[in-house]
Order: structure tokens, then C-alpha cells, then sequence
């Protein structure tokens, strides 16, 4: 055992030496494929409207402007590839949705305490789900905001010595039993009135300045604590719901690699992975907002105890701010590419940073590495059901319409792939064009070369059907207005050539593309007799490469 473990931290320190000085362009190619499942995050800040929202609602006409405001956020996100959005909930002993238990926060209307005449919290659900994205309420737990603010002065009015003081600010105590029923109240209320896809808690931990009167064990033990009550609360109501929290990039000093003493395990006694080991978390988002030694061993850390969970590598990408610490671009990128490499997703801190694009991790993000559609990984860990595959595939000029399998299935979802090739192959992601639809027909782009569809079933858990793949290709099912040419089994009429094209050669290729010959274009008919009974489309070619398709045909000599 010692031995490996020597050896597994020379591969770190191998591993971590390549990263550091491989070139951007190299550590680009490391991994052509992109995976079909991986969490691509976003942390949507709302506390002082810093992501959003950047105006108050305080009319009719305000609100709406500001729900604009956030549709566009989403729209950019969506376009970039990302799947969980991680909206800020609770936001200081405040929250953005009627709360029974605390007030509603400034951010939207301006004003503590004040409805801005809609709910932020269920509108932004709904939007997410309408573009695929899953959202996660974030829930900011131990932090209530200003000491004398009216939220932080209602919760020490109603829990006389729950609150402890530290600079101008108050936070829940840890090791008071009140702070984990509190805490489960409020993510029990958010996940029975809402449709949320996750609960996820940021400052799940001690404050770093607490003066701790309990040992490591026992701090460890109260935090996990308020993590068992939480996970009981809501785990029975709605199993799917991913429970997830953002712990100290670091877990705990490595044999080679130190933390500087701010680690999650003994700094701020977080024991993140312990939670994932012991079914009380599904999702990790560790903060690794650092670099170098500091970030590659680390991550490669969180990937080896992930207990078959779900980790995604928290980017600190304003970093790259130059009011921050003008981190370049490459920073980033190698992080992500590092992190895919070890099965790790990744998650943006802060959305306004990405969305502005700065430095171009927008461009990179959308254009580059994730240019193709990625699904989060299934919790297999709450069920391994398989709902049924969808039914009746059909493509009717460009509207792809399907039926559910099952009237008894609920809250199913549709994941539509399409490719060049027959069968489609749904493990490709770059076949993945629309994930998590909540309706049975999708509008496709007209095409000119012919394309071939799958669908499946997807459930809330994130575990897929089978496929149901379009019926055996041929043009009359295509859905899109082919020319079929006229063909006795033995010589095929060919259409009028067009004046202006200098093509001189025929090509003939079966449905999935493959070519079966290659011809002169002579006369006005073409000898087929040396091919297969089948269904053909036929190409023309000119010397400078470019080819136009003439049409289909079909022979049948014996019985098709």
C-alpha cells in the first residue's frame, strides 16, 4: 500500500509538471471528443444584483424588463453549452420567492423586504427548464448578513442566542441544533412548492474566524449534522433533487502537496467527500479558484474520492479580471481541459464574468471545448430504472413528432440526436441536438444532404431510454422533397445536365453515405446493372471537387 501510494503521488507530480508547461494549443487536442455527460455550471449571483439583477422591478414594466434581463443571461448560457445553473436562493437570512420564513431580499425590488410583484425564484425554473438547463437553488447557509440589518435582527429575535457576532456580521452557530432544523425548514420549503432540480449549499462550513471550543471531530461532526438534517428533509419528498454544496477547493493536505493551511477537512471542518461516501450528497462543486500546484494535485484528488458521484472543478474565472488578479485565459483553459481529463464537469464563478466573455472564456467555452450538447451525469446511486423509449417516430417536413411510451410514466423528458449515418449512435455527443425537452415534437432546420433522427426518454434521475431510432432510411420517409429518377433495375435515366455545370462524373452512394461507385457522365442513361438491389442517391462531380446531388433511386429487381 505504501508503495502505491509513492507511486500514485509521482503520477500527481508528473502530471501536475506536463500541465504547467504544455503549450494551450496542445493541451487543446489532449481530448477530441467531448463526453455526453458532464456538468458545465454557473454560480448566478444575485446578492447586490451582481450577476443579476442589474434593475429593480417596481412596476409592471420594471419587472418585466427585469425578467428580460435574465432570459437573455440564459439564452447566452444556454448557447455556451451549460446544463446547471446555480441561482443564489437564499442570499443573506433573505431570499428571491415568498418566503415563510424570511424576507424577501432588495436585489429585485430595491427595497428589504419587498415583493417585486412576481417570483423571481419559480420564473427562473421555468425558463431554465424551456432551454434544458437544470437549476439549483442556491442556498447560503451560516452567513445572515449585517449584524444590526433587519434580516440578521429578526432571526436573533426569534432565536435568542442562535446568532453569533463576528466583525459587523452575524452567522448561524454551528454546533447549536436550532441552526440544522433552521436550515432544513427553509430547503424543505423551496424544494416542496418549487420544481427545483437541486438544493445547493454554499458556506456549509465554520466561518474561518469562529473560535472553535470543540475539537476537529466534533466540528466535523456538528457541520455533517446540519448536512443529515437537510438531506432527511428533502431527500423524501423528491428523491431526484440532486443535493449538492461548494467546499473548500482543497480537501485536505496531500503527501506532496501542502494547502497552506485553508483546506474544507480541518480549516473549516467540511467532510465534503466523507458526505458523498455516505449517500448524503450526490454533487460536489469544490471552489478551486487557484493554479498550479494549488489546483491540478488537488482536482486530481477530488476525481479519486468521488464515490461515483458527480465533481465539477469550481473555476475562479474572475480571477482573470485585471481589478482582480489578470489571471490570463490559459489559466482556465488548462484547468477545464485537466479537469475533463479526470472526469471532473466544471462551473463558472462568477456568470457575469462569462457572460461578458472575459478574456475570451466565452468564446472558448461555446466555439471550442464545449461546442457540442452535454447531459449531468445519472444519480444511478437513487435508481437504476430505465423509463420506456418514446414511440412512433415521425418526420413530417421538418417537424420531428414522437409519442410517450407510457401515460403512467411521469415527469419524462426528451433527448432527439440526429446524425448522417444510420442507426444513429445516441453514445456520440456531437449527435446530441436538443436535451431535456418537455414536449413531444421538435422543429428541425431544412437540410439538403438527408439526416437520420433518435430519440429517447430521459427522467428525472438523468437515466435515458433506449433509442427509438427513425424507420429504416429511404427517401419517401425523409421528410424533405426528394427527386426520385426513373430506373428499370438495369439502366437508370439521368436527368438534363445543366449548361453551366462542367461536371463529367457520377457518383453513387447508399443512404448512409458510402460510395458504391464512381461513373463517367456519357449519355443520357447509366448502366447499374453491377449493383445491388437497393436505395441510392446519386451526386455529379467536377473537376474542382464540387458536388450537387441529382436524386434517388431505387432498384428492385427481386423482392425488396
Amino acid at each position: 500500500m505504501a508503495n502505491f501510494l509513492k507511486m500514485r503521488r509521482l503520477l500527481l507530480l508528473l502530471i501536475y509538471i506536463w500541465v504547467a508547461f504544455q503549450a494551450p494549443a496542445q493541451i487543446q487536442n489532449f481530448n477530441a471528443k467531448p463526453p455526453k455527460y458532464e456538468v458545465r455550471a454557473v454560480w448566478l449571483t444575485t446578492i447586490g444584483g451582481l450577476d443579476w439583477p442589474h434593475s429593480y422591478a417596481q412596476s409592471e414594466r420594471s419587472a418585466e424588463k427585469q425578467k428580460q434581463e435574465l432570459c437573455n443571461i440564459l439564452d447566452r448560457l444556454q448557447q455556451a453549452g451549460i446544463n446547471q445553473v446555480l441561482l443564489q436562493t437564499r442570499i443573506r437570512a433573505t431570499t428571491i420567492y415568498p418566503s415563510a420564513y424570511e424576507p424577501w431580499d432588495g436585489c429585485l425590488s430595491g427595497f428589504p423586504g419587498k415583493s417585486p410583484g412576481y417570483d423571481a425564484l419559480a420564473f427562473a425554473i421555468e425558463e431554465c427548464h424551456k432551454r434544458g438547463m437544470e437549476l439549483h437553488a442556491w442556498v447560503v447557509t451560516m452567513p445572515v448578513g449585517k449584524w444590526n440589518a433587519m434580516p440578521c435582527k429578526k432571526l436573533r429575535k426569534r432565536f435568542p442566542g442562535l446568532i453569533t457576532k463576528i466583525g459587523p456580521d452575524g452567522y448561524m452557530n454551528p454546533e447549536k441544533p436550532q441552526t440544522a432544523s433552521y436550515l432544513a425548514d427553509i430547503c424543505e420549503e423551496i424544494v416542496r412548492n418549487y420544481d427545483v432540480d437541486g438544493i445547493h449549499l454554499d458556506y456549509i462550513r465554520y466561518p474561518e474566524e469562529w473560535k472553535m471550543r470543540v475539537s476537529e471531530d466534533k466540528g466535523r461532526e456538528n457541520i455533517t449534522n446540519i448536512v443529515k438534517t437537510i438531506h432527511n428533509r428533502i431527500k423524501p419528498l423528491k428523491p431526484y433533487v440532486k443535493f449538492s454544496c461548494s467546499p473548500i477547493g482543497k480537501f485536505s493536505d496531500l503527501t506532496r502537496y501542502w494547502s497552506h493551511g485553508w483546506n474544507a477537512y480541518s480549516r473549516v471542518c467540511q467532510d465534503a467527500q466523507g458526505w458523498l461516501r455516505d449517500g448524503l450528497m450526490d454533487e460536489l462543486i469544490p471552489m478551486m479558484y487557484f493554479q498550479g500546484e494549488q489546483f491540478f494535485p488537488f482536482a486530481i484528488d477530488w476525481s479519486e474520492n468521488n464515490y461515483g458521484k458527480i465533481i465539477a472543478s469550481g473555476l475562479g474565472i474572475y480571477f482573470m479580471s485585471p481589478g482582480e488578479k489578470d489571471w490570463p485565459l490559459e489559466v482556465i483553459t488548462r484547468e477545464m481541459e485537466i479537469s475533463r481529463q479526470f472526469h471532473l464537469g466544471h462551473a463558472y464563478f462568477r456568470s457575469k464574468f462569462f457572460t461578458d466573455n472575459e478574456k475570451d472564456i466565452y468564446d472558448y467555452a461555446a466555439n471550442q471545448f464545449d461546442n457540442t450538447l452535454a447531459l449531468v451525469p445519472p444519480m444511478t446511486w437513487e435508481s437504476n430504472q430505465k423509463p420506456s423509449e418514446p414511440q412512433s417516430l415521425k418526420l413530417n417536413e421538418n417537424q420531428l413528432i414522437w409519442q410517450p411510451a407510457s401515460s403512467a410514466d411521469k415527469d419524462i423528458l426528451y433527448n432527439v440526436y440526429s446524425s448522417r449515418s444510420y442507426p444513429v449512435d445516441i453514445s456520440d455527443s456531437r449527435n446530441l441536438i436538443a436535451v431535456k425537452l418537455r414536449k413531444n415534437d421538435i422543429s428541425l432546420p431544412m437540410e439538403e444532404e438527408p439526416r437520420y433522427y433518435a430519440v429517447t426518454a430521459i427522467n428525472r434521475y438523468g437515466i435515458e431510454s433506449d433509442a427509438l431510432q427513425q424507420t429504416a432510411p429511404s427517401p419517401s420517409v425523409s421528410g424533405m422533397n426528394l427527386k426520385m429518377l426513373s430506373c428499370d433495375g438495369y439502366r437508370l435515366k439521368l436527368p438534363s445536365r445543366d449548361p453551366q455545370s462542367d461536371a463529367d462524373i457520377l457518383v453513387i452512394e447508399d443512404l448512409k453515405g458510402k460510395q458504391v461507385a464512381l461513373l463517367p457522365w456519357k449519355d443520357k442513361t447509366l448502366d447499374i446493372s453491377h449493383i445491388e438491389d437497393g436505395i441510392y442517391q446519386l451526386r455529379s462531380l467536377n473537376s474542382r471537387g464540387i458536388v450537387h446531388r441529382l436524386g434517388f433511386f431505387k432498384i428492385k429487381r427481386g423482392s425488396l
